[in-house]
């Protein structure tokens, strides 16, 4: 089986959230599987400078449309084949992946994953340059949508599969830029990538894949409700058919708290006491009051309304009278930091901050944590709940996606299944926020309970094996048709 995987970023290279990773623990997991995947990057300046021995494959030249393109090809570290775009023109430059210095989106951005579409789609026709040819060409979220597509209007096309990890960024650009990408005019009308008069990248993948899959099997449910399918749930419920919600993973090796380079002390599930020693360097490294039997509430995560950060820094003032303290770590809108540093200044040694990113902090924080936020307002399929379990930290989450997916609430019945692991909210709001982390800190003064429900937490298996083998058995499937 051969696979042609298409994504716009890929961990370690680039990354700018959880798709980065996805797109280098699933194709690698694959890989262990006997699966000949191929991963498909452009070459952005960190790619190109992390990967200095790629070696240059076929020029590209798509006339008229797109500029020349080298492709190159190397491996990730992990040992997986890679096919890097280079084009000079709309990848190597300053920023990130998606945005310049300044935060705003590159003006060019349907041109930059026009060309990566096009290009999946020429290597996974009978026109392809390359001797090797997939079977199935694997597209991931709006950069790599128009791939269907083109694929749609190719001969010898492979199968072709979809898979959605936020339906809020949609890839909406002018119509004109249909022509500009070479897209065939009758493909513009509401059975094809038209979007309220624009066009749609997402939708297009949408329409034109001969499968879709989503991050978790609840958040494939609701985006074809009015709430989460942001204009496309009519669609998604047409294809219903042809959808499959299949629960990311994480890299266990990469977050395990017996191994982890990050941490005052390692520790497992048979010595988990070494958690506290963890505990006593993050309150000491972010200036809070060193105490071990004092709940630490931690979060990491972007500062936006999606993640509900807005909910956690209303209640903050509350919750450290529980008595608690809070450790924040994100970035991301502006009234947010501000807000969080201003409470990290008025409520010393109770309350603190970290604006910006820091990957070893984040390591600590899952470690030395008692208790998790993470109430997002929607969660595709979130990977910052597992993290937690793994480390035996208890997450409060609220009650949508791949937290509801990954959680199971702590209740007197959860408990004596054993499932317990961790506290969910339904109501979408800061009382409720407040009144689910009020009963994780009545729980966490039980050190009977709290040590069950860090066990039951612990011994989940997270993993990628399961997820592959289920998108493998959609491979097949194709395959077959």
């Amino acid at each position: 089986m051969r696979v042609l995987f298409a994504t716009s970023e890929v961990a370690p290279l680039i990354k700018t959230g959880g798709l980065a990773d996805v797109s280098a623990a699933l194709p690698a997991a694959l890989h262990e599987m006997a699966v000949d995947i191929h991963i498909l990057l452009p070459g952005y300046p960190q790619v190109l400078k992390a990967l200095p021995h790629l070696q240059v494959a076929i020029e590209i030249y798509i006339q008229p449309n797109f500029p020349v393109a080298r492709l190159l090809t190397g491996s990730l570290p992990n040992g997986v084949p890679l096919l890097v775009i280079e084009c000079a023109e709309l990848y190597e430059r300053g920023g990130g992946a998606y945005q310049d210095e300044h935060g705003l989106d590159w003006p060019d951005n349907a041109q930059r994953f026009g060309l990566l579409s096009r290009i999946a789609a020429l290597l996974s026709c009978a026109d392809s340059p390359l001797d090797w040819k997939p079977d199935i060409v694997h597209c991931n979220d709006w950069q790599t949508g128009l791939t269907p597509a083109y694929l749609h209007f190719s001969n010898g096309a492979a199968r072709c599969v979809m898979t959605v990890h936020n339906l809020a960024f949609q890839g909406i650009f002018p119509p004109q830029m249909v022509a500009e990408l070479g897209l065939p005019i009758e493909c513009f009308q509401p059975d094809g990538v038209e979007f309220y008069d624009n066009l749609s990248f997402m939708k297009a993948g949408l329409y034109y894949a001969d499968h879709i899959t989503t991050v978790s099997p609840s958040y494939a449910n609701e985006i074809q409700t009015d709430a989460l399918g942001f204009g496309l749930q009519g669609l998604l419920s047409y294809r219903r058919e042809s959808l499959t919600g299949i629960l990311n993973g994480i890299d266990t090796t990469e977050w395990d708290p017996a191994t982890d380079p990050n941490l005052a002390q390692p520790y497992n599930l048979s010595n988990i006491n070494g958690k506290s020693a963890n505990k006593r360097e993050l309150q000491k490294r972010m200036g809070l009051h060193i105490d071990p039997d004092l709940p630490l509430f931690g979060l990491v995560g972007r500062f936006t309304p999606q993640k509900g950060v807005d909910l956690v820094l209303e209640i903050a003032p509350q919750l450290i009278t529980l008595p608690a303290q809070l450790v924040l770590l994100g970035s991301g809108d502006v009234e947010m930091q501000r807000i969080a540093l201003e409470l990290t200044h008025h409520y010393s040694g109770q309350i603190s901050a970290y604006v910006g990113f820091d990957e070893g902090l984040s390591h600590l924080i899952e470690a030395g944590a008692d208790i998790f936020l993470m109430p997002s307002r929607f969660e595709p399929c979130g990977l910052n709940q597992m993290y937690s379990q793994r480390y035996g930290t208890p997450p409060v989450v609220h009650a949508t996606g791949g937290l509801i997916d990954t959680v199971s609430d702590c209740n007197t019945i959860s408990l004596k299944q054993g499932i317990a692991s961790g506290f969910v909210f339904n109501s979408m709001d800061a009382p409720s926020l407040l009144a689910t982390a009020q009963r994780a800190v009545l729980t966490y003064h039980d050190k009977k309970i709290w040590r069950a429900l860090q066990y039951n937490c612990m011994i989940k298996d997270f993993g990628w094996d399961q997820s592959a083998a289920a998108y493998h058995d959609i491979y097949t499937h194709l395959m077959r048709r």
